[in-house]
């Protein structure tokens, strides 16, 4: 499936509010740039999307009132398709937000590079979409003038992927001259958070679910060429990054700390194949911040009946609803 739009070109139309980012090569420390010169990785301009509470018309790049929130959301698709264009099906989750969630009311949607490779010439591995988030939270907190404690990182999928890496990246290199301070919320919905093959034991979700998640099982061409395109030269000794693979449970792999996180929400569906890592991931970070409601900074919803992903599908009721109205009571 092709996007609507990508980092190169943008929708267009009179409801849509597009702005274009500056890169911020200044903030990248040496180890990102010894993996993005791995992977021929440039820091570059790229565009991002405002949408607004239906029914209101807040300026692009407005300042915000005081106490203002904002989502910052990164959309899924395996690091390689979809699209943050309002036009594209990812968006119903920016637009879930703005509708049920009253204290925020507006969201900024990202049009991270996707990654590429063969049959296509190989293009945007790791760690691309990470330079262009932090470009997008640089653009809110300095640009626009959002405190950091006031965004809330959202992501779903491999966006939920790339939510944590940024989360992480800001969280470990606090202090650096210039780099905002990690955000004061953190949204996580069917996080794609282990990339090698650690959960693909009998028993797991990736094994039980996966004749009814609709992502099917882990070894089809799909799965195979978003995993290759977006570690490139990495290679499957890339999957073991704490940056990439926060849950993976292999023994070869570092251990993986989360002190110092935002509050954090995670949500899985019970019937998506990604359900078990996602449970690791909770495991380890209650670890260091604690979980449940009142007890700790993580909480963890599981959607009954529900599939990866599934807050796309804006026909997938009532479950949908439900999870939106978990989301803003945690949120509000």
């Amino acid at each position: 499936m092709f996007p609507v739009a990508d980092h190169t070109r943008v929708s267009q139309g009179p409801d849509i509010k597009h702005v274009w980012l500056k890169p911020v090569p200044k903030l990248i420390n040496d180890r990102m740039e010894t993996c993005a010169a791995k992977g021929n990785v440039e820091p570059a301009s790229i565009p991002g999307y405002w949408m607004d509470e239906e029914g209101m018309d807040i300026p692009i790049s407005a300042p915000p009132k005081q106490g203002e929130k904002v989502i910052y959301y990164l959309h899924g698709g395996g690091y390689v398709r979809f699209s943050a264009s309002p036009r594209d099906c990812m968006a119903n989750i920016a637009r879930g937000m703005l509708k049920h969630c009253k204290s925020v009311k507006r969201a900024f949607l990202l049009e991270y590079r996707l990654s590429k490779a063969h049959p296509n010439p190989p293009a945007n591995p790791f760690p691309a979409a990470l330079f262009d988030a932090l470009a997008g939270y640089v653009y809110l907190t300095q640009d626009v003038g959002f405190s950091p404690k006031d965004v809330v990182i959202e992501g779903d999928s491999a966006g939920g992927n790339l939510a944590h890496t940024l989360t992480r990246y800001l969280v470990e290199n606090r202090g650096m001259e210039g780099l905002p301070a990690p955000p004061g919320e953190l949204i996580l919905l069917s996080p794609w958070v282990d990339l090698t093959t650690s959960d693909h034991v009998p028993g797991s979700s990736m094994c039980v679910n996966s004749r009814v998640d609709f992502l099917g099982t882990p070894n089809t061409p799909d799965h195979k060429y978003a995993r290759g395109a977006f570690l490139g030269p990495l290679g499957e000794e890339g999957a073991l990054d704490r940056y990439i693979s926060p849950a993976c449970v292999d023994p070869r792999m570092a251990p993986v700390w989360f002190t110092n996180f935002p509050r954090t929400l995670v949500i899985s569906g019970e019937a998506e194949i990604l359900r078990t890592q996602i449970e690791t991931l909770v495991k380890k970070m209650a670890k260091d911040m604690g979980v449940g409601r009142g007890e700790g900074q993580v909480e963890y919803y599981e959607a009954p009946d529900t599939v990866h992903d599934f807050l796309i599908f804006d026909y997938l009721e009532p479950e949908r609803t439900q999870t939106f109205r978990v989301i803003a009571d945690w949120l509000d």
